[in-house]
């Protein structure tokens, strides 16, 4: 009797391997799906199938759910939705912290709230509190621009970083800028594989 226990229990770990398997294996093929859907420009079609991706993502092999993350991210803030977008680039980023093209798009859209804050700061010059909430919005986009200009230079991205530092009154930053630049530069990607 104790065989049979013992061969059941067996059994029953090769089931629940291949039923993971069998999950494992239908993600991925939604990948595929979602990566065809993007190729073919069927964005509407493409965000469907990656929000139900989403919740199963960790099944998806590393290097394929980083690439999902920023296609699903692209995907939201060409759908100028970068309140999903934010927390998918910043996934990136944090597994592959060279790519830039995911820092480029934090930047401007950490930037975005910062622009706003600047008129209404404009309007009222003396308003601490909003020139808080600016210092922190652009200190937030200004590393992500950075490391961008770093690895893709850029002539309209190295003036508003330079004009984010002047705005927010840090000479250190801004005269210390080229050495971040040419530190950065040496570890740059470009192009993330499956």
């Amino acid at each position: 009797m104790p065989g049979k226990t013992f061969l059941f229990i067996i059994l029953l770990a090769f089931a629940g391997v291949a039923m993971a398997q069998t999950k494992t294996d239908a993600v991925y093929d939604k990948y595929l799906i979602f990566n065809f859907k993007r190729l073919d420009d069927k964005a509407g079609e493409a965000i469907k199938i990656g929000e139900d991706i989403l919740p199963n993502a960790d099944k998806l092999p590393e290097k394929s759910r980083i690439s999902f993350y920023n296609g699903m991210a692209k995907l939201y803030e060409d759908d100028e939705q970068s309140v999903e977008a934010i927390p998918l680039y910043e996934k990136v980023v944090a597994a592959q912290p060279n790519y830039y093209v995911a820092h480029r798009a934090l930047g401007y859209l950490y930037l975005k709230p910062a622009d706003d804050l600047y008129v209404k700061l404009q309007l009222n010059p003396g308003d601490t509190e909003t020139a808080s909430l600016y210092k922190a919005a652009a200190l937030k986009a200004l590393p992500h621009l950075e490391k961008a200009q770093a690895c893709d230079p850029s002539d309209e991205t190295l003036a508003l970083i330079k004009k984010l530092y002047t705005n927010i009154h840090d000479d250190v930053g801004l005269q210390s800028l080229n050495n971040r630049l040419a530190a950065m530069a040496k570890k740059c990607l470009d192009i993330l594989t499956d």
